[in-house]
């Protein structure tokens, strides 16, 4: 997806010569993490809002440029790689440079938040399944074979975790009666680990076990 339109520059952007009393007055109107810094027309780097409350208030922020933290995405990046770096960088202000590394503007991190909300793997009817496999053993092409076998249609999937060489996957599918996905998934070797009502291979165990519990109590 085109973060293009998403670019702002509603904020006058600070230069080096530019005194810390002045970059604190935009933090407080503004609930940055980050500030973007420029030297004429090139971005130098962002000073974060917890630098800039300790820093003497009438010096101009190039004193303090050792701060900065030199993060950015590209124009053309797309929106989960944009949203990747907000989390790497801690940030809710992102700065974007195009290929000839111009500063073109900012993204702010609710905006991006809300392309995720409005994707079809949050927004569209369907349900939620997590499986587990071998690092090495699983591929998303099986993944997807599966589920497609059993007449629905994978919306989104992706690698939730990895613990004792063995990764987690969590995918969104259409609406269809679960079960026999559950149980295909079983046959190709992957534990089906999120909770359903529907599923019978849980539900027997489940019966199985308060059989076994009624026996050994007699």
């Amino acid at each position: 997806m085109n973060i293009q339109p998403y670019i702002l520059n509603e904020i006058k952007i600070p230069q080096f010569h530019t005194p810390v009393s002045e970059v604190l007055k935009i933090f407080n109107e503004f609930p940055y993490s980050h500030l973007p810094v420029m030297q004429g027309d090139i971005y130098m780097g962002c000073i974060p809002v917890a630098d800039a409350r300790i820093f003497e208030a009438g010096k101009p922020i190039e004193d303090f440029q050792y701060a900065l933290e030199g993060f950015f995405v590209r124009n053309t990046d797309n929106w989960i790689d944009v949203l990747h770096n907000f989390s790497k960088n801690d940030a809710n202000i992102m700065p974007v440079l195009d290929e000839n590394n111009q500063f073109l503007g900012y993204l702010e991190l609710q905006d991006i938040m809300n392309l995720f909300t409005e994707s079809p793997f949050l927004n569209n009817p369907g349900g939620i399944i997590v499986v587990e496999k071998g690092i090495k053993d699983y591929s998303f092409s099986e993944v997807c074979q599966i589920v497609e076998s059993n007449g629905a249609d994978v919306l989104g999937a992706f690698v939730s975790g990895t613990e004792n060489e063995r990764a987690q996957i969590t995918l969104k599918t259409g609406k269809v009666p679960f079960n026999a996905i559950f149980q295909t998934f079983r046959r190709y070797g992957y534990e089906v680990i999120s909770q359903h009502p529907e599923d019978s291979f849980s539900s027997d165990l489940q019966d199985r076990s308060r059989y076994l519990d009624k026996y050994l109590n007699i």
